[in-house]
């Protein structure tokens, strides 16, 4: 499965993944306060959407992940669920065949963006992972989704910002089930050293080891500064690739619903090589980067 990046690999050392789609869709003018978030946008401006897809293919990313994180099968109809990983191909697909002449890569790849229960919930919480829920439960809740979302033509699924132990068994669980597309697994931290729920981060990087389908293991939504301890615990407990992608430092505030920026300025460009050496073969950002972080990214790795 780690074939599948070794083009993107072979030319930068990391396959380059987009940035913040959610609050990109928000600078450019859009309303997401809404339990569906950048999910919503797939319903009413899904032409904004693809025109955020673009850019960031446009800026260099190898991969691009669908509008889908915060879409639930209990909060929109499959067809909507679908319709975000339709859009997304076809943007690749649009972008891939207007470079026919000047191809130097392998085709951008299209990951199924997949959240967490916390996410679902829409009440921050997956930056805590506190939901009083088993093994059992999540996956039970996360099944009718992820076996949709196995079929829908997406290269690869990404789950994102997971802050629990017990939530990334059921997924591993979930993945052991049937066969698909491979996956990453990327989670949130509340430190250096641990998850958002407090569980070691190593015991997350384990259990995506024994996993098959598991393309690669890593953190998302960070603060910049911890991912490289971050991904050297990772390190120390699986062989997979790491995936690193960073929010810009800005403290989401669950209260208010609203982004506390950052006193200091973050300058991806002149960590991203860093990341590189401590195993981060996906690299890219999250919540509050654009088009233009991503640039810089890849300027950096190229």
């Amino acid at each position: 499965m780690v074939d599948l990046l070794e083009p993107f690999i072979a030319r930068r050392g990391a396959a380059v993944l987009d940035g913040g789609l959610a609050t990109e869709l928000e600078a450019r003018g859009l309303d997401l306060d809404d339990p569906l978030w950048s999910a919503r946008a797939l319903i009413d401006a899904p032409e904004v959407v693809a025109a955020v897809h673009r850019d960031y293919l446009e800026a260099g990313a190898d991969i691009i992940a669908t509008a889908t994180y915060q879409a639930t099968i209990p909060a929109v109809t499959a067809a909507v669920l679908l319709s975000g990983v339709a859009l997304a191909l076809r943007e690749r697909d649009a972008f891939w065949e207007q470079r026919a002449r000047d191809r130097v890569s392998a085709r951008p790849l299209v990951a199924a963006s997949i959240g967490s229960y916390g996410a679902f919930l829409a009440d921050g919480s997956e930056y805590r992972g506190d939901y009083g829920l088993d093994v059992e439960a999540l996956a039970t809740w996360h099944r009718p989704r992820l076996r949709l979302l196995e079929t829908s033509g997406a290269d690869l699924l990404a789950f994102e910002t997971f802050p629990s132990l017990v939530e990334a068994e059921a997924i591993v669980r979930l993945l052991a089930e049937s066969d698909g597309p491979p996956a990453w697994l990327s989670f949130q931290a509340r430190s250096a050293e641990h998850l958002a729920d407090g569980a070691p981060i190593e015991a997350a990087a384990a259990l995506a080891e024994r996993c098959p389908r598991t393309l690669a293991v890593g953190v998302n939504c960070v603060a910049p500064a911890l991912v490289t301890p971050l991904l050297a615990r990772l390190a120390a407990a699986t062989s997979k690739p790491l995936a690193a992608y960073p929010n810009r430092g800005d403290t989401w505030d669950a209260a208010s619903r609203n982004w506390i920026k950052s006193r200091t300025a973050v300058a991806f460009d002149g960590l991203v090589k860093g990341w590189r050496a401590a195993g981060a073969r996906l690299i890219g950002g999250c919540c509050r980067t654009t088009p233009a972080d991503i640039r810089a990214i890849v300027t950096a790795l190229d």
